[in-house]
C-alpha cells in the first residue's frame, strides 16, 4: 500500500465506515476490530470509523464492508469534509497517537532486546535475536504503511530498530559517540534551509533554537508535512525520518544535532537531558528540571497553534534554561 500522498490538514477529505455487527458470534466482532486495526482506521464513534480518503483507503473500506454484510451485519461508507464539531487537525491527531501507541512498543521491545545484547543477557528460551529483530522490522514496515500523516513516534522506533540491525550485523561499540563522518561538518551549516515536520513539540523547539542561536542565527526555518516530503537542494532536515540530523539509536534529534555541530558545552548537554526525557519518556536521566520544562513546552503548544509562533515562545525558555545552567556549573 503507497501512501505517499500528500495528506495535508487543509482540505482533507474523509472516508467514514459506519457499520452494526450482529450479536453473535462474538469472534466475529472481534474480527472485524482487528481488520479495522490493520488497515489504519480510528473510530470518531463507537460504530464510525476513519480513514483519510484516497483510492487504496476506499478499497480497504470496500472490502471491509463486503465482509460485514456477508457477516450478517449492515455497514456504507461514505466521502465527505468535516465542517464543525471535529477539526481536520483533531482527526489527524487521532491516526497520529493510534500509531504512536504502536510505534512505542516497538521502540520499548527494540530497547529491551538491545539492552540484553549490550550485557550479554541471554534470550527467552528458544528465541534468536535476528529473528526477533526481523519481526521487529516487518511490524515496523507495516504500521508506517499505514502512517498517513507521520506520527513522532516513527522516528524513535525507527532509530532503535536500525540500532538493533547494526548491532547484529557489526562488532559495534554501543558507548561510542555518534559518527558524523558523512554528513555535513560544523562549518557546512551555515546560510542553510533548515526543515522540519509540522506540528513541533519539545525536540523540534529545542533544534530550532539551538540552530538559530549557536549555529547560525539567520538560519531559514521551513515547516512541511510530515510524510511525503521531498527536500530540495541545499536543505538539512531535521527530526524527519531520513532527515540529516534525526533520531539515532536511543539519542533524540537535539542531542544528535549538538554532536554533529561540535559543541562542547556543559550547559547545552543538561538541555539536552532534559529535551531526551521529555521526547523520549524513557526518563534515562531523570533530571529534576525535566517535569516543568515540559509543562512549560506543553503549554507553549497548547497556546500556539502555528509552529513558528512556538518557537519564538520556547526560545526564552531555552534561553533562561542555558543561563540557570552556565550559571550552575560555574
Amino acid at each position: 500500500m503507497d501512501m505517499s500522498d500528500d495528506l495535508t490538514v487543509a482540505q482533507q477529505r474523509w472516508l467514514f465506515l459506519i457499520h452494526q455487527l450482529p450479536s453473535k458470534p462474538a469472534y466475529f466482532r472481534v474480527k472485524i476490530w482487528r481488520r479495522l486495526q490493520g488497515i489504519g482506521a480510528v473510530a470518531v464513534k463507537s460504530t464510525v470509523y476513519a480513514l483519510p480518503a484516497n483510492a487504496e483507503t476506499q478499497e480497504d473500506f470496500e472490502w471491509l464492508l463486503k465482509e460485514i454484510v456477508e457477516g450478517g451485519g449492515e455497514a456504507f461508507v461514505c466521502e465527505a469534509r468535516l465542517i464543525d464539531g471535529l477539526s481536520d487537525a483533531q482527526a489527524c491527531a487521532l491516526f497520529d497517537a493510534a500509531r504512536d501507541e504502536d510505534y512505542e512498543e516497538i521502540a520499548k521491545e527494540a530497547q529491551a532486546l538491545l539492552a540484553r545484547l549490550v550485557n550479554s543477557a541471554p534470550l527467552q528460551e528458544g528465541a534468536d535475536a535476528r529473528a526477533l529483530a526481523c519481526r521487529l522490522r516487518k511490524r515496523l514496515t507495516d504500521i508506517a504503511a499505514i502512517d498517513f500523516f507521520g506520527a513522532t513516534g516513527r522516528l524513535s522506533a525507527e532509530s532503535l530498530v536500525a540500532e538493533l540491525e547494526r548491532r547484529l550485523t557489526e562488532d559495534t561499540d554501543m558507548t561510542k559517540d555518534l559518527p558524523g563522518a558523512t554528513l555535513p561538518s560544523a562549518g557546512d551549516l551555515k546560510r542553510r534551509t533548515w526543515v522540519t515536520r509540522k506540528g513541533v513539540h519539545v525536540d523540534r523547539i529545542a533544534c530550532s533554537w539551538l540552530i538559530r542561536r549557536f549555529i547560525d542565527p539567520d538560519a531559514v526555518i521551513r515547516f512541511v508535512p510530515g510524510k511525503g516530503y521531498a527536500p530540495e537542494a541545499g536543505e538539512l532536515r531535521f527530526d524527519m525520518f531520513e532527515g540529516e540530523f534525526t533520531h539515532e539509536g536511543d539519542h533524540c534529534s537535539f542531542e544528535v544535532l549538538l554532536n554533529r555541530a561540535h559543541i562542547n558545552d556543559p550547559a547545552l548537554q543538561a538541555i539536552a537531558e532534559i529535551v531526551h526525557d521529555i521526547d523520549l519518556k524513557d526518563t534515562k536521566f531523570g533530571r529534576e528540571e525535566t517535569s516543568g520544562i515540559a509543562s512549560l513546552i506543553a503549554g507553549i503548544c497548547v497556546a500556539n497553534p502555528e509552529d513558528e509562533h512556538r518557537i519564538a515562545q520556547g526560545a526564552p525558555v531555552f534561553d533562561n534554561l542555558y543561563q540557570y545552567f552556565r550559571a550552575k556549573s560555574g
